[in-house]
């Protein structure tokens, strides 16, 4: 018997209706896989721009405990009467203020890791400038012979460029947690090559290309340069802390390699 005609357009209606769900389920469930995909490569790339971070906050507690333990080792090299106090008192005070910089990282309370950093910075320059100033004391008293006058302007030399290394470090653009927050280097106590220098066909400088921060290892550099040529180099300071502490710098690098080591020289001849 032949189908009526209102019931074969109800079924053709039907097909149709069911084919559009079944359209509508398939694309429900791409959409779904394509909504699961993004998710997971959106939580993937924020896993990966969180490790930077952490790596900074892993680097920076490492560059304080190694500035100071390296400091405090240098002071034990000098012979006593050039360390202030007891034996072990830098060393009790240096490190107190390591932990407790790297306990308010930790916190992320960076305004007291901030104020305990600056303590270990002034504690290690304290020492330093202490040692110098005993230094010459003795040569002036002549109670030093030539071998320990050239073991104490070695010790006290290096000391000088790690210290204020640590300086500029700590100093130059809010010091490093306010750098962490940028994405790049481009304004600060220093100008740097890479603030200075744009790429060919660029507008923007190489340290906003290329996303550039200054690690330790550049203001190590600085400090190495200030205190063997008295001077800026290739890095000029820009602000009026970052010039008195350069000052600062090569009058204690001056004071014992002009002073002290000329001296030694005489005493052996």
């Amino acid at each position: 018997m032949p189908a009526q005609p209102g019931l074969q357009r109800r079924g053709a209606t039907q097909a149709t209706g069911d084919a559009g769900e079944d359209d509508a389920e398939i694309g429900s469930a791409e959409g779904s896989g394509e909504l699961n995909e993004a998710w997971s490569g959106s939580a993937a790339l924020n896993r990966v721009g969180e490790l930077p971070a952490v790596v900074d906050q892993f680097a920076d507690e490492a560059e304080d405990a190694a500035d100071g333990g390296i400091s405090v080792a240098l002071h034990f090299a000098l012979p006593p009467s050039l360390r202030p106090g007891t034996p072990w008192f830098l060393f009790f005070v240096v490190g107190t203020l390591v932990i407790a910089a790297t306990v308010f990282r930790r916190l992320g309370m960076h305004r007291q890791n901030s104020w305990a950093s600056y303590g270990v910075l002034g504690a290690l320059a304290l020492g330093l400038l202490y040692g110098v100033v005993m230094l010459i004391v003795g040569l002036m008293r002549k109670t030093e012979n030539g071998t320990e006058l050239l073991l104490s302007a070695g010790v006290l030399w290096a000391s000088n460029v790690i210290v204020f290394a640590s300086w500029y470090w700590r100093l130059d653009g809010g010091g490093p947690n306010e750098r962490e927050r940028r994405e790049a280097h481009t304004r600060g106590a220093f100008l740097f090559p890479q603030m200075a220098i744009s790429p060919p066909a660029s507008d923007v400088s190489l340290a906003e290309e290329e996303g550039w921060r200054p690690s330790f290892v550049d203001y190590l550099f600085l400090a190495f340069n200030t205190s063997t040529a008295f001077s800026p180099t290739d890095v000029p300071p820009l602000t009026s802390v970052a010039k008195l502490a350069m000052m600062l710098q090569s009058l204690v690098s001056l004071s014992i390699l002009g002073l002290v080591v000329a001296r030694a020289v005489n005493i052996f001849q």
